[in-house]
């Protein structure tokens, strides 16, 4: 008998997109979706009733500078995922965006980050996920899909990073990308990201 899912109560720090309410709400409605699917296959330590994670839409300088300071790498990335929940988790490789750092020589974390749940009920804050909407925007002429599509396929890619999946290796990687499938699916239901103006890309 598959896991029952659980109501999933989700507070969302969105920056990046215009000031307007509905966008805020999409991209709540998708993600709450999202951690009601995946909730039951959670372990016990991240097992929670209400969570928190931070959302990002920067440009490709901004997701440089971030891939850069923690990756060691040069250049634009299309997603990166920065946990703030790091205990063993028992599926393969679980890890961190900035795991190949010692602890002395971490940088500071681009986004401020909040205490987890105490017994009071506050959320279990995850992290944070940037995604740069340039390089989103070309991949998304290139796959010949929507901008909206690429948002959302990005955006659980980061979470399940912020839940503890990896892909050291190609099963891995396959097993996460039908994961990711299955998550959109989910909320194909729900109104597409759409975005009248971001960092100068117009809606496509």
């Amino acid at each position: 008998m598959p896991p029952v899912a659980l109501p999933v109560d989700l507070d969302l720090a969105l920056t990046g997109l215009p000031e307007e309410e509905h966008l805020h709400q999409v991209w709540l409605d998708h993600l709450r979706a999202w951690m009601v699917v995946l909730t039951p296959r959670l372990p016990a330590h991240l097992s929670a009733s209400r969570y928190s994670l931070g959302l990002t839409l920067c440009d490709d300088a901004e997701i440089s500078r971030l891939n850069h300071d923690w990756r060691g790498q040069e250049g634009p990335t299309d997603v990166l995922a920065f946990a703030i929940q790091d205990a063993p988790i028992p599926w393969p490789s679980p890890t961190r965006a900035a795991d190949a750092a010692s602890a002395e020589d971490e940088p500071e974390p681009p986004f401020p980050l909040a205490d987890d749940e105490d017994p009071e009920g506050c959320p279990l804050e995850l992290g944070d996920i940037v995604i740069s909407t340039p390089t989103a925007r070309r991949q998304a002429e290139a796959e010949g899909h929507s901008l909206s599509r690429e948002l959302l396929f990005l955006a659980s890619h980061g979470l399940l990073h912020l839940l503890g999946w990896d892909h050291p290796d190609e099963p891995s990687l396959a097993t996460m990308l039908a994961l990711q499938e299955e998550l959109l699916a989910a909320t194909a239901h729900l109104p597409a990201v759409t975005m009248a103006s971001c960092h100068g890309e117009a809606t496509g």
